[in-house]
């Protein structure tokens, strides 16, 4: 019999007056939006010609509507077409749970194309703000993921590993903290010391690109620890849903560390 750590039982809600509740996961949500608003503040300040505080207060309403409606509807199409499609009124019962980074990131992509067009931002130079901050928003909701026992790892016998609560008696590796650190704090530090590169900072896009990359392959090596969803299984050659999606980020991520376009970061205002 191998041991297993126990699983911390954490209530996935903090507070609850009658029908009203609030819940870890959206306070990581919340926790997310605000530290990345201001850091992203902070950056943007630092730019000879960024975007105004204001307008990056404006754009945090956009990315977090891209967040929550890409999220939410990357998870229906990517994930449980079928079942979604036979009833459609559950797609608006997001209290129940799914959301799909990748589905997030092209809201949120959605939410910077139309924005910098409609403010006369340079595009790539508000990407390459809104990807510093990402990890952050990252970090926190894998947190919450372990607290709420959700997307737990695949069966293992190493001494760290946990038996979830609704993962069967198996042991298994907490994959959500795996994500949290890799995703979260080690991009994130990564971020900031490619930030610093003159390549970077001559670059639109460069640090959009790394942001791509590193969170593809990161989140690749993730799904090697993570079990899949129980509907949808393993693809062809042991491949998830995770590791296909990722896969064109990261060749995104490439062409836009790549091309050789090399607009100074300082001209951040389109003419």
């Amino acid at each position: 019999m191998s041991f297993a750590l126990p699983f911390p039982a954490i209530d996935p809600v903090l507070v609850q007056i009658g029908p009203f509740a609030i819940r870890w996961y959206a306070l990581a949500y919340i926790a997310g939006i605000l530290l990345g608003w201001r850091f992203i503040r902070g950056r943007a300040a630092a730019m000879k010609n960024g975007p105004s505080a204001e307008e990056i207060d404006d754009f945090v309403v956009w990315a977090t509507l891209g967040v929550v409606i890409g999220g939410r509807l990357g998870y229906v199409l990517f994930y449980k077409p079928d079942y979604y499609f036979s009833d459609p009124l559950a797609i608006l019962q997001v209290w129940r749970g799914g959301m799909s980074f990748h589905g997030g990131a092209l809201g949120v992509i959605a939410a910077l194309v139309l924005f910098a067009r409609k403010r006369g931002i340079r595009l790539l130079t508000l990407a390459d703000l809104v990807a510093a901050a990402a990890p952050i928003g990252l970090f926190f909701g894998r947190i919450a993921n372990f607290i709420n026992g959700e997307l737990w790892g695949r069966v293992s016998d190493v001494p760290w590993a946990m038996v979830f609560p609704r993962s069967g008696p198996e042991p298994r590796h907490p994959s959500q903290l795996y994500e949290a650190g890799l995703e979260g704090a080690v991009l994130f530090l990564v971020l900031l010391a490619v930030a610093r590169l003159p390549v970077a900072r001559a670059r639109e896009g460069f640090l959009t690109g790394a942001f791509l990359v590193g969170y593809g392959v990161f989140r690749t090596i993730a799904e090697l620890f993570r079990e899949p969803d129980a509907f949808l299984g393993f693809f062809a050659g042991g491949l998830t849903m995770g590791q296909l999606l990722s896969a064109p980020m990261i060749l995104l991520g490439i062409w836009l560390m790549l091309r050789g376009r090399g607009a100074s970061a300082s001209t951040a205002r389109a003419k």
